[in-house]
Formats: C-alpha cells, structure tokens, sequence
C-alpha cells in the first residue's frame, strides 16, 4: 500500500506542480478575466442583485431549481473541508503568504466559473427523465463536435470516480475523526448516521439536494462568520498586522517562528493556488453540472450567480478562517489541518470556539456529500444512461461508511490525481470555447432593453 501511495504521490505532484495544472488553471483565469474586460469584477453588486431575483421557482423558465438553489447546490458541495482545514493546510506548507495566492486564484478563478455556467447553460439538455442536465461533458460534446467525445467521456469518467475521493470518503472521515476525538463517539456510528440522512436527501434527486442545499448552506455559513467576526473584533488592533504578513510573506517567504518551520515564495504560490482551487473548484468543472439545472432562460445571468460561488467561498469564508488563525497566533502551534482552525477558534472564543469547527465541519462536509452525489451521479448517467442512478446512488451511500472507518492516506492521494484528470478536458474546453462565453456576454450587455446594462462593450 505504501508503493502505491507513493506512486500517486509523484503522479499527484507532477499534475498539480509548477509546469501543468496550476499554471493552466491561472493562465485560463486570466485569460477570460481579460477577454471579459473584468465584467466578474465590475458586475458584483449586480450578481448579488441578479441572485436575490433568483430565489423564488419559476415555471415559465427552463430549467429545475431557481437559480439561487442552483448556488447553493454548487456552494454546498465546495463549502466544506477547504474552508476549515485547507486554508490551515495552506498557512501550514505556505505560510501566511499562501493566502495571497489564494486570494489570487480566486478573483481570475470568478471568470472560470462564470464560463462555465455560461457554458452549462447555452448546451445543455433533457435527459431520459425529463431532467436538465449539462455540464463540462455536455459542452465538450456539443460545443465541440463529435470529434472531442472522446474528451467530453474522459471528463464524465474522471468526475465520476473523483466524487468519491474529494465529495464523499474525505468527508465523511474528516466528520468522524473530528466527533470522535471531541465527543468520543465511534466511527462507525457517525458512519451510519451520515450515511443514512445522505440516503434521506439524495433519493429525492437533484430538487431535495437543492431545498436542503438553500436552507442549511446559508444557515452554516452564517453561524461560522459571526464566530470569526466575533474573534476578528476582539482582535481588531492585530488585523492591519496580519494583513501585512500575508501580503509581505507573498513575495518574500515566512521566517521559522514558533513551531512553523518556514516556506519559501514558491512553497507559498503552490499551497496557496492549490488549496484555493480545492476550496472554490474553479476549473474543475464539477460546479456547472448544478448550474446546468436552474431555471433561467439566459446564460449570462446564470454565470454571474455562478462567480458569486468563489467569491463566497474564497474571499470570504477562507479569508475570515486565515485571519482568525494568524491574529490568534495559531498557525506558529505547528499543527496542521483542520486541528489548526480549531485551536484558532478555541483561542479567539475563550475556549468554546472549537465547537464552532466541530459542527461547522460537520455540517460542512455533509452538505458536500450531497453535492458531490449529485455531479457523480450526473458523470455517469452521461456515461452508462439515467438506469445507473440508483446503483451508483447504493455505492455512494455505501462509501460514506467505509470512508468513516477507515485511513485515507491513499484515497487523498487518488483524489489529488483524479482531480487533475478531471479539470484537464473541462480547461482545455473553456480555451476553445471561450468565443461563445464572450459573444454571449457582449449580447446580453449591449441589450438596449436590458435594465441591468451598465456598459455596452466588453
């Protein structure tokens, strides 16, 4: 086991190092940032205006779940572990720098996802069943041609089998490892539990997915910033310091101090893209499967909801986790994970705050249990016909026990390589497709009968 761990060690690092996945990941958020005239940066006030329409169903548009269930399907399966244990992961290897990086990735990573959704959208269909559905494989498919197929099966098969890997194994042990070690209750019972209201939740499809999605996502959410602003605000006097670090440590790499052992400019660079991939998957192509599903006729409004999804997660979620660990002076405990972020928290709220990660953590990762289920079971409904949803709904429900129970060295590892292999064809599309994102774009705010035109050339 450990050769094979090793092996994918390498593997994992060659994909996700310095020559392939980071820089193409940056290279295309750029790009479409640019091709954009940074419309995700300027249109932000008009995304949260444009969600806030969206939250009620509508039967005279195309589509499932509103377009706000849509983004919380989507936050629900990115709101998770990253939030908590990545970004102390990131601080861990990376420093305070690493959050710069992240920051980084995430405003050109708003692009990216608009794309996508962009993209969902504009080529998306009904299934057997009736169900929109759509997402990287369908783009590929037919924004491409049949001549990339055989790119928009590679995407399909990669997601499908990652889903278990970054959506469900690695949640539900990072849920059952954390109960057990704060409440002292048996893996194998958190197992059951979880695995037991995910059966609840995902028989209903992707509609039972989406009115859970929109009621705790927000509820979660809400209780995790008011902790952290609670901790910032007792801190207040230590936050232009800290703002200070992460932005000197950015290009100048961390000292050794308290039991951190420092990390050079490029350690910050990798751990920061890397973590904040893993928390927002921008360029992942797993977010626009849910987006596929809302109930909208444009494509344009659909990507601006969309973007609001790294914003959320990334600049707000992850930035209010890394500044609770630095001004509380946590990430120089030498602990690493998500036991940073807890002995942060216990710090800031005089010794209760743990519980705070405990159950944001809980609910956390079991919201992207049912997210991920989603985009699985998407992957290979596109693969082997809607007659696979209720086999690889079992395998799934199944996974979240023995994921409770057992070690993931290996499963981490997996996960790492398969989502490269995922994000690889869904990147290369965006590239090829990224006319149709601009064109479409440049229609929709040069509409004289849109209200919401604020420029007329992008």
């Amino acid at each position: 086991m450990s050769w094979v761990h090793d092996k994918l060690n390498i593997v994992s690092s060659i994909i996700w190092g310095e020559y392939l996945l980071i820089p193409l990941m940056v290279f295309v958020g750029v790009y479409l940032t640019i091709g954009l005239r940074a419309m995700p940066w300027l249109k932000i006030p008009l995304a949260f205006q444009t969600l806030w329409q969206g939250r009620k169903n509508s039967s005279e548009k195309k589509g499932d779940i509103s377009p706000f269930q849509a983004l919380m399907t989507a936050l629900s399966a990115t709101v998770g572990t990253g939030n908590i244990a990545g970004v102390a992961t990131a601080i861990y290897f990376g420093g305070p720098g690493a959050i710069f990086w992240m920051w980084v990735i995430a405003i050109f990573g708003m692009a990216t996802k608009y794309a996508e959704a962009v993209l969902a959208v504009s080529y998306r269909e009904k299934d057997m069943l009736g169900n929109y559905v759509g997402g990287p494989m369908y783009y590929i498919r037919n924004g491409l041609g049949d001549n990339w197929k055989w790119m928009a099966a590679s995407f399909a098969f990669f997601a499908m089998i990652a889903a278990f890997g970054i959506g469900n194994m690695v949640q539900s042990h990072s849920v059952a490892d954390e109960i057990k070690s704060s409440f002292s209750v048996p893996t194998w019972f958190t197992g059951t539990i979880m695995a037991a209201l995910t059966a609840v939740v995902i028989i209903g499809g992707v509609k039972r997915i989406a009115q859970i999605a929109s009621k705790v996502v927000p509820f979660m959410a809400a209780i995790y910033i008011i902790a952290a602003l609670a901790i910032l605000s007792l801190n207040i006097e230590k936050i232009p310091a800290a703002f200070l670090l992460i932005v000197n440590s950015a290009f100048t790499g961390s000292a050794a101090s308290g039991g951190f052992l420092g990390a050079s400019i490029w350690m910050a660079i990798r751990w920061g893209f890397a973590r904040g991939i893993f928390s927002n998957e921008s360029g992942l192509g797993s977010a626009p499967i849910a987006h596929a599903a809302a109930q909208t006729n444009d494509p344009v409004k659909q990507g601006m909801v969309a973007m609001l999804g790294t914003f959320i997660d990334t600049l707000i979620l992850c930035s209010l986790t890394a500044f609770v660990i630095i001004v509380t002076g946590a990430w120089e405990s030498g602990l690493q994970g998500a036991p940073m972020t807890s002995l942060a928290f216990s710090i800031g709220l005089y010794g209760y705050g743990n519980y705070v990660v405990s159950f944001g953590l809980i609910l956390f990762a079991f919201t992207t249990i049912i997210g991920w289920s989603y985009y699985g079971e998407r992957c290979a409904s596109y693969l082997f016909g809607t007659s696979i949803v209720f086999y690889y709904r079992i395998v799934w429900i199944s996974a979240i026990f023995i994921g409770a129970n057992v070690k993931l060295e290996i499963v981490w590892a997996f996960a790492d390589v398969l989502n490269g292999l995922m994000a690889l064809p869904n990147l290369i599309a965006l590239l090829l497709l990224s006319p149709i994102v601009f064109s479409k774009t440049r229609q929709y705010f040069n509409n004289k009968n849109s209200k919401w035109s604020l420029i007329r050339k992008i």
